[in-house]
């Protein structure tokens, strides 16, 4: 666990700025939405305050929420999107294993084989060790990258078989559009790495699992993230 998060010089009590934090980062609500969500708790703070803290501790508190661990067993499902940005491609490419849980995502302005190296790279910097299996989609890129920066990893490139990363841009596709697109591919990086957080964090793992399952699951997660804040519970 890194330092813990200061929050000196702040008006707010903490568990006012991580609750509004949260309601930005895990439901498609503008921060407009979050402000009068907070009104109607007879909180009175303007939008650009909850931004302001969105961009300041976000990244702490997604720097801090418990991660997967690795494992040599896993599938890694790799995809791309295409986000306008001032009216300039650009594409995020994302990694997800085979539970749907997001292993990471960056921002690039090229979609060719140097662009998926680079991801590949990210990946087992992070991950610390290759997958069992990688599946993509038909582009060419994945193969020729695979080839040189993990070519003992099994590759399956089938459209039909990537699902599982394709189904993953759709949580992203709806607050973007909520957002009403993104000002810089700076801000997108920044905002998709905390939401993917977030999100890895309260959503339960894709498999069969009973209702008290689930609400333990929640219930263990919401601790996480005040743990996370660094709030007394």
């Amino acid at each position: 666990m890194s330092q813990p998060i200061s929050y000196k010089r702040h008006r707010f009590p903490p568990q006012i700025i991580a609750h509004a934090i949260w309601l930005y980062f895990r439901f498609p609500l503008s921060l407009r939405l979050v402000e009068e969500m907070l009104l109607e708790r007879g909180i009175l703070v303007s939008y650009e305050t909850v931004r302001r803290w969105a961009l300041k501790f976000g990244p702490a508190y997604a720097c801090r929420l418990r991660r997967k661990a690795p494992s040599r067993r896993d599938i890694w499902h790799l995809d791309e999107v295409v986000v306008t940005i001032s009216g300039q491609k650009h594409w995020l490419w994302r990694a997800v294993d085979q539970d749907g849980y997001v292993l990471d995502e960056v921002v690039q302005t090229r979609r060719d084989t140097k662009a998926a190296k680079r991801l590949l790279r990210r990946l087992l910097r992070k991950q610390g060790c290759p997958p069992r299996r990688m599946i993509t989609d038909k582009l060419g890129s994945y193969a020729a990258a695979r080839r040189q920066v993990m070519p003992d990893v099994a590759h399956r490139s089938h459209k039909g078989l990537n699902n599982r990363a394709e189904n993953s841009h759709l949580p992203f596709r709806r607050r973007e559009r909520v957002m009403q697109g993104f000002r810089s591919p700076r801000y997108l990086q920044r905002f998709v790495s905390v939401f993917s957080a977030v999100r890895n964090l309260f959503v339960p793992p894709r498999s069969r699992r009973s209702a008290r399952a689930t609400y333990l699951h929640r219930l263990n997660a919401m601790a996480e993230w005040k743990s996370a804040a660094n709030i007394i519970a």
